[in-house]
């Protein structure tokens, strides 16, 4: 049985977390409702290609996965929504979805999503909620949630909050608003920005070469003669350095001289700062610096520790992805009258050193087992 055939319903299925009345307003002006940590964790994946490409990198690292249902009639639906359930405007798939909404989760600390719904109750698409967009408050009690969207003058409470997905990336205890895995990270990336500014204007004044063109007139030549052949010759040696099509050759009658500028200089050498900054950059999002590109040598590998650490931290955002995943198939599996207990099977976390992380633990198994032996005997 198709479960997501086209054509199967006619009426328009209606987004909560996308106010209708924040369309006509131009982007620049509704760039002042976002908060400025959102806009700052923005620009920095924006002007630092390193920490863009980490947290690419975790996203990608979390693994496949497996929705596993109570029935095989709920297994069939299971399979059909995880890989065919509509994503947004163009995307398919839960993956797509897990991945959009992680991405979300480790850049501003919170991630909003909809299960978007037809009027009859049926799943029609998931979606990914821009964080901007939605405003968490406090209800009458503490654990009392309050979504609303936001607006243009007034701020609307979602109709049907159960239809919304939040999830907080390690919130300070009694606050709304998770911590962005960034945070901290401002500091030393307005330093690295600084210091490759620094390389740029260094490269313009030294690295890009100029040229001093002398002419020694003869002795006996007018300075109205010398002037006037001045001036021919900077304006064929602009023409010859500006026609980049082709190469021209510089011909000149008399005592002329060519000379670099700047030949003998060097570039500022900033590598031990950058070097510096990166590593605490690559440490403060728990991910090995060759799986980067950045090899501080030529043999560095993934040690069984780093493996451990890189494990450790993908199975703690993998626990933050499946109550997403589970209760979103959940309401699908009540649309259409199954049993909606569901259960997700990961796959195995794949690292490049896997090989040496399995000798470490068989290694720890023997040395376990052979104490238990020695106990034994004694």
């Amino acid at each position: 049985m198709k479960w997501f055939s086209k054509g199967e319903r006619l009426e328009t299925p209606t987004v909560q977390t996308c106010a209708a009345d924040r369309g006509g307003i131009p982007e620049l002006l509704r760039s002042y409702e976002r908060p400025v940590e959102l806009r700052l964790y923005r620009s920095l994946r924006e002007n630092v290609p390193v920490i863009d490409a980490a947290l690419s990198k975790i996203v990608r690292l979390l693994g496949d996965f497996k929705l596993s249902g109570a029935d095989e009639d709920a297994q069939a639906a299971l399979d059909d929504f995880s890989a065919h359930i509509r994503v947004g405007g163009t995307g398919m798939g839960l993956r797509c979805f897990v991945s959009s909404y992680l991405d979300q989760l480790l850049t501003y600390g919170t991630a909003v999503g909809e299960i978007v719904t037809y009027e009859d109750g049926g799943v029609a698409a998931l979606y990914n909620a821009p964080v901007d967009a939605v405003e968490l408050r406090r209800g009458e009690n503490p654990l009392d949630v309050r979504i609303l969207t936001r607006g243009i003058g007034d701020n609307r409470e979602v109709a049907q909050p159960e239809l919304i997905l939040v999830s907080l990336l390690n919130p300070e205890p009694g606050q709304l608003r998770g911590t962005s895995l960034l945070c901290g990270l401002p500091f030393v990336s307005e330093i690295l920005m600084k210091i490759f500014n620094c390389i740029g204007q260094n490269f313009e004044r030294a690295g890009n070469v100029r040229f001093a063109v002398t002419y020694h007139p003869p002795a006996a030549a007018s300075s109205l003669n010398a002037k006037q052949r001045v001036q021919e010759i900077a304006s064929e040696w602009s023409r010859a350095m500006r026609d980049k099509d082709r190469m021209c050759d510089f011909v000149s009658i008399g005592d002329v001289s060519i000379k670099a500028i700047g030949a003998d200089s060097q570039i500022l050498d900033c590598d031990i700062p950058v070097r510096h900054i990166l590593e605490q950059i690559v440490a403060k999002l728990s991910i090995p610096p060759f799986l980067l590109g950045l090899s501080w040598s030529s043999t560095e590998r993934m040690s069984a520790q780093q493996a451990d650490i890189l494990t450790s931290e993908l199975e703690y955002y993998r626990s933050l992805s499946e109550p997403v995943m589970v209760r979103a198939a959940a309401v699908y599996l009540r649309s259409v009258g199954l049993d909606p207990r569901v259960h997700v099977e990961w796959s195995n976390i794949s690292l490049q050193d896997e090989t040496e992380l399995a000798a470490a633990r068989l290694d720890n198994a023997r040395a376990a087992q052979i104490e238990q032996s020695l106990e034994v005997k004694a």
